[in-house]
This record gives C-alpha cells, sequence and structure tokens, in this order.
C-alpha cells in the first residue's frame, strides 16, 4: 500500500504518515518490505508442514540443522519448539512426487534427524497473516 492510501485510511495527511513510517522503520518495528508471492502461480502449489525430531539436542548439533534449514530455498518457514518435536518446518514443492525427491534427498540428509513426520495442507486459510496491529 502507498504512504497516501495508508495515510487515507488512517485518517491522517501524507506527511505525518510517511513520517510515522520512516518513525516505525527507524525503531525496528517495520523490518522490511516484501512483494506477497502466490507459489502455486511459479509452480509450486503444493504444501507440507514437517515436525522434525532430533536425535540429539546439544547446541552444535542444533546449530549445524538450523544453519542447513536456513540454506535451503524449499523450507520457506522453519519454528524450533519446547518439548517434543523439536522443529516445524513449512515446505513447499511443485507437486507430490517433488515434495517426494526433496524428503528422500534433502529433509532426511539433515544432520542428527531422528524422525520426520509430514502433514500435507488441504488449504492454506491465513497466509502471511501478520500481527493484530
Amino acid at each position: 500500500m502507498t504512504a497516501t492510501a495508508l495515510a487515507a485510511k488512517v485518517g491522517l495527511t501524507v506527511a505525518p504518515c510517511h513520517r510515522r513510517l520512516r518513525d516505525l522503520e527507524a525503531s525496528g518495528v517495520i523490518r522490511g518490505y516484501r512483494a506477497d508471492i502466490d507459489p502455486g502461480a511459479i509452480g509450486l502449489g503444493f504444501e507440507a508442514i514437517v515436525f522434525v525430531t532430533l536425535r540429539q539436542a546439544d547446541r552444535a548439533t542444533m546449530s549445524e540443522f538450523e544453519d542447513r534449514v536456513a540454506a535451503i530455498p524449499n523450507i520457506v518457514e522453519a519454528q524450533r519448539l519446547f518439548g517434543s518435536p523439536d522443529y516445524l518446518l513449512r515446505v513447499i514443492a511443485a507437486d507430490l512426487p517433488a515434495y517426494q525427491r526433496f524428503y528422500d534427498d534433502q529433509l532426511s540428509a539433515l544432520p542428527a534427524v531422528e524422525r520426520l513426520n509430514s502433514t500435507l495442507v488441504m488449504k492454506n486459510l491465513k497466509p502471511n497473516a501478520g500481527p493484530p496491529v
């Protein structure tokens, strides 16, 4: 949304709205801007949630696992969890056969993986929802 459209929506003139945006950016509240790309429109309409349990959870193992996960483009979201499982990964692929290859070649090759449990996404109800501001 442009600053002009935002100003109209929140009932400000453009100058103070733009100044407030700059302040939010400078303070780190707004971390950045990005394009909201529909994965299906670029041939990546298949999505899976993968729960990962590691064999061991020492600092070096987790660090290596997290570095490897961060470097894999098809993993579009990753969270470390309290309890079991250890991690939740959101993975996109072209289709089920592509996901199977990804699972076999990359997910199962991640360091210290004891168990992978995939759940296939039927429908994404709230993609890219931000915090309730």
